[in-house]
């Protein structure tokens, strides 16, 4: 694996010199994401062998982020992790740089498939920085069925047995997947035919929940649940006898993703950071803390075995759609779908 010299990435380098002198490079690295994102072993790690020190920073919604980027007019910050959605504004907004690969020894590491997104269709910005996949959960001892994708959640003989997070574009995205439509489509007949789809799942659904989804399959009070991802990864760690279901139909994926703000103070630090947490080792830790789907190809075999499996997608799967802003005439309909579907499940 390949190091970049000017910044010191290597315990032969940090030993030896910097750019001529004999010293560590200094200054800060102003990192903008939400709270508790990275261990802190690796934040430690990272200013031991490179001398910057990390100023963090943290919001709790990306819309928050953008309003501090745009205020600081690009500048503040020198790296941000944030949601994919929000990035695609902010790039729109020209308030991030593009990259330079160059200075990015650990690019290649990143998975293929979190990459060529809506919101930098071309990898010039942003580098992945952990995914969030909803999925299917059972408990194969309490259901009579073989899961295999949203389609048999509609299977009569789940009446009154299954848990579903409460984001109705995500809950009306798989609905529209079994009808063989995209998330994001804009057509007003193909989104009413799901709300009223939709509408023939209440039967099924005991309760909907975005908060410890899962507690509700591990406790028994459903067999069935569809959950955030660091949801499926508590209940497969509490109880690994329960089943995982990529869907047939296609899974539906956010990202979380890292820039450099236009005007970033020292750019500099920012490269170093995103290169230090996608060496393959760094990576894994950093995945294994988070609960997120990892990113990084050839972090994968530096996971914990008994993570690995709720951390990694399969080979076989191709298949994703990420969830993008449609026009406001679409997304009243699917407001007012979500809002007849759950006076039916009350």
């Amino acid at each position: 694996m390949k190091r970049r010299l000017s910044l010191a990435l290597t315990g032969v380098l940090i030993m030896g010199c910097l750019s001529g002198c004999g010293a560590k490079e200094t200054g800060e690295l102003n990192l903008f994401t939400w709270d508790g994102m990275f261990p802190q072993e690796i934040l430690d790690g990272f200013e031991e062998e490179t001398g910057y020190r990390i100023n963090y920073t943290n919001f709790d919604y990306d819309e928050d982020m953008l309003a501090k980027l745009e205020e600081a007019q690009g500048g503040d910050y020198d790296y941000i992790i944030a949601d994919d959605y929000i990035i695609e504004v902010a790039i729109e907004e020209g308030l991030v740089q593009k990259l330079d690969k160059s200075k990015l020894s650990n690019w290649e590491n990143i998975n293929p498939l979190y990459q060529g997104q809506f919101y930098d269709l071309t990898d010039e910005y942003t580098i992945p920085h952990g995914a969030g996949i909803p999925l299917i959960v059972y408990d194969p001892s309490q259901v009579s069925v073989e899961i295999t994708g949203y389609e048999d959640l509609w299977n009569p003989s789940l009446e009154d047995s299954i848990a579903i997070i409460g984001n109705y574009r995500v809950i009306e995205g798989i609905t529209l997947k079994t009808l063989g439509k995209s998330f994001n489509t804009e057509d007003l007949e193909d989104i009413t035919a799901a709300g009223e789809k939709l509408k023939s799942l209440a039967p099924n659904i005991r309760l909907i929940s975005d908060s410890n989804t899962q507690d509700y399959l591990l406790s028994g009070e459903v067999s069935v649940a569809f959950m955030y991802t660091s949801q499926v990864v508590a209940a497969m760690q509490a109880n690994p006898d329960l089943k995982i279901v990529y869907p047939t139909e296609g899974l539906g994926i956010g990202i979380m993703a890292g820039f450099i703000p236009s005007d970033a103070p020292n750019a500099e630090a920012a490269y170093a950071f995103a290169d230090y947490i996608n060496r393959p080792e760094n990576a894994a830790k950093c995945f294994e803390y988070l609960g997120y789907y990892c990113t990084n190809k050839a972090a994968e075999e530096y996971i914990a075995e008994e993570m690995r499996y709720y951390l990694t997608v399969p080979e076989n799967i191709t298949e994703t759609e990420m969830i993008q802003n449609i026009s406001q005439e679409a997304e009243d309909l699917h407001s007012r779908n979500w809002n007849e579907f759950r006076v039916l499940c009350d």
